[in-house]
């Protein structure tokens, strides 16, 4: 493929807001790829060079690509300036300079080795180096191919496909209809490579798809709980169960192939060089086998020995200072699965058996109740579990949890196998009440926001506009508008971090009815607490038809911008719906 017919793609899909005819234009583009280079394509059209666990960074700033656009085009680095500052996009104001140029003719796969060539320049005058590479692949690049590469490179790539998308588009790509969406789903669950799945798709089918296996170094996509409302109603899902401690900290899926070790976050971020003393820890005490293990580490004071809420663990997530960090704030990685051991997947076993071999792994289980448990024992253990019957004892070991200060439990089947990106009640939570008539908080995704009114004019922000997310149509639909819980400065930090996801306007996934001061991309996840769930005429979470959809009754932000959430890993539709039903009793209401 021709890369002028990919940016030419990209424009298609800047310029839509239906997310029906971002699939159909995906599908065709799709037919038109080479299955050897789709994954290139695929990677591209999510603004990155390699699936989102592999750290590869451009290492390009705006000034750098503004000099190369200025050495490009044969303007001034002043004028290019200019035009950025007017024009608030890199990629137009390189489209703009470069206009009456015509196309080199590259290939997809000539400006992904241009690309991966800037990203891979190191050492003394690697900034040099990469400018000098910019401005020659800019200079063989016809306008919208320019534009697009401007855009890719900073970080700002503008088109707003979801994961789903491309996996309906590969669908119709192929077999002509989404008939194909749940395998090409399954596999991309197992590996969480979207490009690796494409290839294999495109040029094996379905069956393909069957060679699409665990593998230590990918890592799988997280199985997730669905919740209920009591100890009565679990037991009730699941009779005999695990009960486990809700652990309030980063879950980690740590891979270990001889000795190298690599720790994700779930969202896939590679984080093994931010937690140095969990990857020894790994190295040491599975040493001789090759593994994958979930869990949660979570940070702990070493002079109490009391572990810390997440809010604190969250600022372990950093690139510099870490040996200073890990001895201020030491980790333990409380593992809660075994998913591979020494070449063998794990995951359709029951969870009684890979939990046995979890513990034969790493030895006993952590001790909550005593002395000193956030320290004793090695860095990494096997998370404290009972295996209870009753909702009585379900309700005795959750508020012994409570009482510890921890989120909650997690319950799971005792049968049940590891479904690597599934929902559904083989594995339930139960997070700890709060006042108010629902229990659980809610993960919102920020859609847009309002500028604000009165003491918060200054600010230039007032009010989030917050949706969750509906997996099977990849849409974002509001549920409530949030200004209460945060502090001044979190303010004007939150407001530097959505200016930097703003758009112009309404992000093709998103539904709203309302329309905010400024739109912004689904990046950024909030968690919330409300009061209940009522229904909205303002809303679209839920809305079907003339139905009204249904909103959060006086929300509350609790704690600050979830880091270790994706927005797709935002609370579902389904799940509002059933807080919603689970709440006790139906109302109507004002939106929030």
């Amino acid at each position: 493929m021709k890369f002028e017919r990919l940016a030419e793609l990209f424009e298609q899909l800047e310029g839509t807001s239906s997310r029906n005819r971002m699939v159909e234009l995906l599908a065709d583009g799709f037919r038109e790829t080479d299955p050897a280079e789709v994954d290139k394509v695929v990677y591209l059209s999510q603004g990155r060079l390699l699936p989102p666990f592999e750290t590869l960074e451009f290492g390009v700033g705006d000034a750098l690509v503004r000099a190369a656009l200025a050495a490009a085009s044969g303007a001034t680095e002043q004028d290019v300036r200019g035009l950025v500052a007017e024009t608030g996009d890199h990629g137009v104001a390189a489209e703009t300079l470069l206009s009456g140029r015509e196309s080199g003719g590259s290939s997809v796969a000539d400006v992904y080795q241009a690309l991966g060539a800037i990203a891979r320049a190191s050492g003394q005058g690697a900034q040099a180096q990469k400018r000098d590479l910019v401005a020659a692949l800019l200079g063989t690049l016809g306008p919208k191919e320019a534009k697009h590469v401007a855009r890719i490179l900073i970080g700002k790539l503008r088109l707003g496909i979801g994961d789903p998308t491309v996996m309906e588009g590969l669908s119709f790509a192929r077999a002509g209809s989404k008939a194909d969406r749940k395998p090409i789903e399954r596999a991309y669950n197992l590996c969480s490579d979207l490009g690796l799945v494409a290839r294999t798709y495109l040029a094996g089918g379905v069956e393909g798809l069957e060679t699409i296996r665990v593998h230590v170094g990918k890592p799988v996509r997280p199985a997730l709980c669905e919740r209920v409302k009591d100890p009565d109603e679990l037991i009730e899902k699941l009779g005999r169960c695990v009960v486990e401690p809700k652990i309030d900290g980063f879950r980690c899926q740590v891979h270990k192939q001889g000795d190298t070790v690599q720790a994700f976050s779930r969202n896939l971020e590679d984080m093994s060089p931010m937690f140095p003393e969990v990857m020894e820890a790994i190295r040491q005490q599975a040493a001789g086998h090759d593994v994958i293990l979930e869990g949660e580490a979570a940070g702990y004071d070493p002079a109490t020995l009391e572990f810390h809420p997440f809010q604190v663990t969250v600022t372990r997530k950093r690139k510099h200072d870490i040996d200073q960090l890990r001895e201020e704030l030491p980790l333990k990685l409380l593992a809660f699965d075994l998913l591979y051991l020494d070449g063998k997947d794990l995951t359709p076993l029951p969870y009684v058996e890979r939990r046995r071999r979890l513990v034969e792994l790493l030895g006993q289980p952590i001790d909550f109740s005593a002395a000193g448990a956030a320290a004793a024992g090695p860095v990494v253990q096997p998370n404290e579990a009972r295996e209870l019957d009753t909702a009585e004892q379900v309700e005795a070991y959750f508020a012994t949890t409570v009482e510890r200060g921890q989120e909650g439990i997690v319950a799971k089947r005792l049968e049940s196998p590891y479904q690597a990106g599934a929902r559904n009640y083989n594995w339930i939570k139960l997070k700890r009440s709060y006042r108010g008539e629902l229990r659980d908080t809610v993960d919102c995704t920020v859609v847009g926001y309002w500028r604000g009114r009165g003491n918060r004019a200054r600010l230039g922000i007032g009010t989030l506009l917050t949706a969750v997310y509906d997996p099977e149509r990849d849409l974002f639909t509001t549920v409530t508008r949030l200004g209460t819980g945060f502090s001044e400065e979190e303010w004007g930090q939150l407001k530097a971090l959505l200016d930097a996801a703003r758009d112009d306007d309404k992000p093709a996934r998103v539904e709203s009815l309302l329309v905010p001061d400024v739109w912004v991309k689904p990046q950024h996840v909030v968690e919330i607490q409300a009061d209940e769930i009522t229904r909205s005429p303002m809303h679209t979470t839920g809305r079907r038809d003339d139905e009204m959809g249904y909103a959060l009754r006086f929300p509350r932000v609790v704690g600050f911008v979830r880091a270790d959430r994706r927005p797709e890993d935002a609370t579902t539709v389904e799940e509002v719906v059933t807080l919603y039903q689970k709440q006790g009793r139906r109302s109507a209401g004002e939106a929030a």
